[in-house]
């Protein structure tokens, strides 16, 4: 064997070795992507569960969030109750939808958020003024999909395919 055919059959190995380090790398990164993908996940559904947990067992909470939001005699500190509740579930959404739209998490996490937002919780007026007010932090293609799907739908639950069909076109 010359030099030149021990130096060819050198590069050849080491080639190898980089084409199978960069797999071993592409499958290291796939990984912790996915590793990453779950504990956003995780982390959205436990704030749920505590929101959850929280009316199980907090009695005057739990009466708080069954009153009729949209009758005229609230007192100021349950309009102000109310007020920063629905903030927290828009900024909630607002959180779930960019991870959703970086594909960080399934879009299952903002199905289940818009089918409670549904329930009534956006049909009040002071919902509305306080969407109409946060709305303002938002770009236009998130406008559009939430009230499209809050304000325009006559049904109260969210359908899935809607949902996907709004949020892919609002990602364009």
């Amino acid at each position: 064997m010359n030099s030149e055919v021990i130096i060819i059959i050198v590069q050849i190995i080491a080639a190898l070795g980089v084409v199978v380090s960069v797999v071993y790398l592409a499958v290291q990164i796939h990984q912790q992507n996915e590793i990453t993908k779950a504990q956003f996940g995780h982390s959205l559904t436990q704030r749920v569960y505590e929101r959850y947990f929280a009316t199980t067992k907090d009695s005057e909470f739990s009466e708080f969030l069954s009153k009729d939001w949209s009758r005229d005699d609230l007192t100021d500190t349950e309009q102000w109750r109310v007020t920063m509740f629905i903030i927290t579930l828009l900024v909630d959404i607002f959180d779930v939808y960019e991870k959703v739209k970086k594909g960080f998490v399934d879009e299952k996490h903002l199905v289940m958020r818009m089918n409670a937002l549904k329930f009534g919780t956006m049909k009040t007026d002071l919902a509305r003024s306080v969407w109409d007010y946060w709305k303002l932090s938002r770009d236009e293609d998130f406008i559009k999909w939430f009230e499209s799907e809050v304000f325009d739908s006559s049904d109260t639950m969210v359908d899935k395919d809607i949902v996907s069909s709004g949020l892919k076109s609002s990602l364009r």
